[in-house]
């Protein structure tokens, strides 16, 4: 499962830019949560990589 938060920056191109978050597998079996920053038009292309 992965969300997506919209990042507020302070300036106006803070629009531009979305927070994700996504569940990494470790060696273990158990779950942890990497947070990225990325542009609008890559949070599709983020998901499915």
């Amino acid at each position: 499962m992965a969300k997506k938060v919209v990042a507020t920056l302070k300036t106006g191109s803070g629009k531009d830019f979305a927070k994700i978050y996504r569940a990494v597998k470790n060696k273990k079996g158990a779950y942890s949560f990497k947070s990225l920053i990325i542009p609008n038009e890559n949070v599709k292309a983020a998901f499915q990589a």
